[in-house]
């Protein structure tokens, strides 16, 4: 059976010293936590992460005890000692990753000492993991505190089963490329196989940042790299829908009857509703966060006040504020902001026997939180920016008679699934306050109406749903690449080839130039092969009885300037143009030019609203190039700009051909796959090999067919026989099929 490693910066327990100097474990509530229980059964597990205690405040006997309990829970204690928890945990994790991301970019701070520390920590967990791993393991890591370890653990295995799942937003690329270290942060994420996202919005953000920063495509979420393709997908996170739905059940029903032991807080709650005339409870509930809205939703809720004098006496509101990170300058300043905010509120509007709100600032048990959510007729959840919001969910599991109204904030991932609920901007106090409003006279019929497919929604996509889909997409993931590698080119194909081609009475090779015999580059003047790569094409040119051509899109001037002198056959601009080994271009058939004003106009539109984009206009055809125009906005063109093309085209016997940041406009007929046809019939070769690297390379791989071997240059799907995935291996690749050393 394999293995399932589960990595994040906290274990799934609680370590707590007893009175007797030992310790005592108590299992974690969280979503994660109880998520992974889902996926624990199918595997053999170990899960990886800070304790809790820090290495040097420990003696040997107090760690050995630790990690012993640990063990029996199949938990690894990394140990850190309190300097790195400082500058990696509450430092360069809460101090810069966590504000910038939930784009409060005034408080996030760039300083090298905290990122080395980061650096310095994720090196710490892929350490300890290096002597755990075994090849077949699958490694599940979690959030932003370990952006960097997954590439750190393929650098020393390769073959590593990876997948990554963040927790909070991902921002904008124009909020994340604020940061210093972006890049280390995003080559570290493409270590894994399967990075999971929230939402489609934090999705896109990723993949627009790693397009527009690293220069990495994404076709259909799959981002092709140099070793592998991965996936980027969205799995919103759910909860444990059956464990809040039954636990209110049994409020409930301690609610209905007449013997029951109420806790303290359940006879309070009880107290509020027992006084004269019909009252509500508004829960405002989260951790102690900037990011979390705390204190716009106390502006907001003054305002409902004010504008609602018939309320008073008659709506509170619960708030409680679970304590983070105190210690931290932000938190201590938004803690006092609150204090001063509630008395204010309190004082201004409070009577002798009612209080406008209530506050709690503490951590609350299980059990009082179902009860809170039971009797609260009204959730406020207003963050500013949120991952997901998890309370909102829980809060809706606990609707038992399908009653309530939650207000949420539209910046929380969790109301991209629950569109039915109160949609609020965080921003906007009036619109919250008459969200509350009309939240109060909302009709009961209303309210369940509203409530009845979000908690059907809710119950189906619960975390075990959520920690099996990431499963299932991961392992599809895994069998794409275990396919891919079935037709990569290795020793044993190449031997092969090599055979058919010494075995051959003549020969004929076909070679792309931009992508296959030098590296794709942004700017095209930069695509001029190293000497060796020339001498190896002379040198193939030379051998008896065979014939190599280089087949491209480049005009015939460049080819010839490229390849003057080394006995090679050239065709120019996808095959208007073929020069045999001599010095004679021959054009393969005339076609008139009469389309190209009226197609010139149109790139040319294109050309001024896409800055950085350009013309290149070559003897039967016209390119616009956008390589050197943002990505976004250049792949955004590019697609506006073929559909107006091929609706033209196909009046004109145009055709448009797709390649690299580029569209080509030529009559019909003129592609590689005719040029290869061509010079297949021409010389009735015993073997064919053709290399090629994008989609104008297809139809020569489509017109060669089972008459010859293709070979495509890079990770996406092709009609070619084999691949190899970066241009680099091409040079050594036909050595080896020649024998040329």
């Amino acid at each position: 059976m394999k293995r399932l490693i589960i990595v994040s910066n906290r274990l799934p327990v609680k370590i707590i010293s007893n009175e007797q100097g030992g310790f005592t474990l108590t299992p974690s509530t969280g979503g994660l936590a109880t998520g992974m229980k889902s996926v624990y059964k199918n595997f053999e597990s170990l899960w990886f992460g800070w304790s809790g205690w820090n290495q040097d405040e420990l003696n040997q006997k107090q760690a050995e005890t630790i990690a012993k309990h640990l063990k029996k829970e199949q938990c690894v204690p990394v140990p850190l000692t309190s300097e790195q928890v400082e500058k990696y945990y509450y430092g360069f994790s809460n101090k810069t990753l966590w504000p910038l991301f939930h784009y409060f970019t005034q408080y996030a701070q760039y300083d090298q000492p905290l990122w080395e520390s980061y650096v310095e920590v994720n090196r710490i967990f892929a350490n300890e993991l290096k002597m755990t791993l075994k090849e077949g393991d699958k490694i599940w890591i979690h959030d932003y505190h370990l952006f960097l370890l997954p590439q750190m653990i393929r650098d020393f295995m390769p073959s590593a089963d990876i997948g990554f799942f963040l927790h909070i937003p991902f921002p904008s690329y124009e909020v994340f490329r604020l940061l210093p270290w972006r890049e280390e942060i995003l080559r570290g994420m493409l270590g894994a196989d399967l990075i999971g996202f929230h939402t489609y919005d934090y999705e896109r953000h990723f993949m627009s940042s790693v397009r527009r920063q690293l220069g990495y495509e994404n076709t259909y979420n799959r981002i092709r790299l140099k070793d592998r393709v991965m996936k980027v997908d969205a799995f919103p996170m759910g909860i444990h829908f059956d464990s809040f739905y039954s636990a209110a059940e049994k409020v409930h029903n301690k609610r209905i009857s007449e013997k029951t032991n109420d806790s303290e807080l359940a006879k309070n709650l009880k107290a509020f509703f027992a006084g004269k005339g019909e009252k509500k409870l508004i829960l405002s509930m989260d951790r102690l966060d900037y990011s979390k809205g705390i204190y716009n939703r106390l502006l907001a809720f003054e305002k409902f006040l004010e504008s609602s004098p018939e309320q008073m006496e008659k709506v509170s509101m619960f708030m409680l504020a679970v304590p983070s990170r105190t210690s931290v300058d932000h938190y201590q300043m938004l803690k006092s902001e609150i204090d001063e905010t509630v008395g204010r509120i309190n004082s201004r509007y409070g009577t002798l026997g009612w209080m406008p709100i209530w506050y709690l600032f503490r951590a609350m048990p299980f059990e009082q939180l179902i009860e809170l959510y039971y009797y609260s007729h009204i959730a406020l959840i207003t963050p500013i920016r949120d991952g997901m919001n998890l309370i909102a969910k829980e809060y809706m599991a606990c609707r038992v008679n399908g009653d309530g109204v939650l207000i949420l904030s539209e910046m929380a991932g969790a109301a991209k699934e629950m569109g039915e609920v109160s949609i609020v901007n965080p921003n906007d106090l009036y619109q919250i306050a008459q969200a509350i409003r009309d939240a109060i006279y909302m009709p009961v019929h209303e309210q369940i109406k509203r409530n009845t497919p979000v908690i059907k929604r809710l119950k189906r996509y619960n975390v075990e749903h959520w920690a099996n889909d990431f499963m299932k997409v991961w392992q599809e993931v895994k069998s794409m690449q275990e396919a891919k590698r079935t037709w990569e080119v290795n020793a044993h194909i190449t031997d092969q080839i090599s055979q058919s081609f010494v075995g051959a009475r003549d020969r004929l090779l076909m070679l792309d130039y931009d992508g296959t015999l030098v590296p794709f580059y942004e700017d095209p003047d930069d695509a001029v092969p190293e000497e060796h790569i020339r001498q190896l094409i002379e040198k193939i040119s030379n051998i008896p009885n065979t014939r190599v051509y280089i087949i491209s899109g480049r005009n015939k001037d460049f080819l010839e300037r490229i390849f003057e002198n080394t006995g090679t056959g050239l065709v120019a601009e996808h095959g208007v143009w073929i020069r045999n080994s001599g010095h004679k271009w021959d054009k393969v058939q005339e076609y008139s030019n009469a389309w190209k004003k009226e197609i010139s106009d149109i790139l040319q539109i294109y050309a001024d609203r896409t800055p950085g984009s350009f013309i290149e206009e070559k003897h039967h055809s016209l390119t616009w190039h956008y390589r050197r125009a943002d990505p976004d906005l250049g792949n955004k063109r590019a697609w506006e700009l073929n559909d107006e093309l091929r609706d033209l085209c196909s009046n004109l016997n145009l055709e448009v051909l797709e390649g690299k940041k580029v569209l080509e406009v030529k009559q019909m007929g003129i592609n590689k796959g005719t040029a290869a046809q061509r010079l297949m019939k021409h010389y009735k070769s015993q073997f064919v090999l053709a290399v090629g690297d994008d989609w104008t390379d297809e139809y020569m791989f489509r017109a060669i067919g089972h008459n010859g071997v293709t070979v495509k240059v890079g990770l996406e799907h092709s009609d070619a026989d084999y691949y190899l995935d970066t241009s680099e291996k091409v040079p050594d690749f036909l050595k080896k099929i020649v024998r040329q050393g």
